[in-house]
């Protein structure tokens, strides 16, 4: 079984004032860094393909070019998908699996990539994710509360997700014919009439999006 792995990590960084997330330093290394190692120790991943905004894609991060010849660098595009999208087309052909990682989660462990992995070679799409604990509230436009959904129903996804090779490239060339706007993997599989499950993750495996969050992982880091 051969797995490759789409790292998108193009993006603008607005909800940290601009600065790019997967760069910024985690424990003395950039979450990049730390988001890539558990996919790379795996053995059956054969490819890597991180994707880029367009400047950083022409000149990437020495670091980066010298920690694994399975990484390639692409130039992202303006929207999440377009980025998967330009990754995938840099993969081998003869991939089984592909999984799509957010470049901003760098704590993602090895039994979390072991069940992905496992599930998509099983023929099943796969999300991970974990059950909602919070009450949750829809919200109108005017403030006021409308529902009020049964959390026992929801879950928060995460990343990897994962997909049979074949299924994730060809949603992806319908989506590209339909003009469809893919800001999720597995919500463009299910459009396109796969099945996805979800796989249950960890609380650990935060996205960082705020200040807080990189102080958070710096102290589960930090944790025997």
């Amino acid at each position: 079984m051969r797995t490759g792995v789409v790292i998108p990590a193009a993006g603008r960084g607005t909800r940290m004032g601009g600065q790019r997330k997967p760069f910024l330093q985690l424990a003395g290394e950039p979450v990049l860094l730390h988001a890539l190692r558990p996919f790379l120790a795996h053995p059956s991943v054969a490819a890597v393909v991180v994707a880029l905004p367009a400047a950083q894609a022409a000149a990437p991060p020495q670091w980066l070019l010298a920690l694994d010849p399975r990484i390639q660098v692409v130039p992202g595009g303006e929207e999440r998908g377009d980025s998967v999208r330009a990754a995938i087309s840099r993969l081998p052909a003869d991939l089984d699996v592909i999984l799509v990682h957010d470049a901003a989660r760098p704590l993602v462990s090895a039994a979390v990539v072991e069940r992905a992995i496992a599930t998509a070679a099983g023929g099943s799409s796969a999300i991970v994710a974990v059950p909602v604990t919070d009450t949750i509230k829809e919200v109108a436009a005017d403030g006021r509360i409308i529902a009020t959904p049964d959390r026992r129903r929801l879950w928060a996804a995460q990343t990897p997700q994962a997909f049979p090779a074949a299924l994730l490239r060809t949603s992806y060339e319908r989506a590209l014919r339909e003009g469809i706007s893919a800001t999720d993997d597995a919500a463009l599989v299910a459009y396109c009439g796969g099945t996805v499950v979800v796989i249950e993750g960890e609380r650990r495996n935060l996205k960082i999006t705020t200040d807080a969050d990189l102080a958070i992982a710096e102290a589960l880091l930090q944790r025997p």
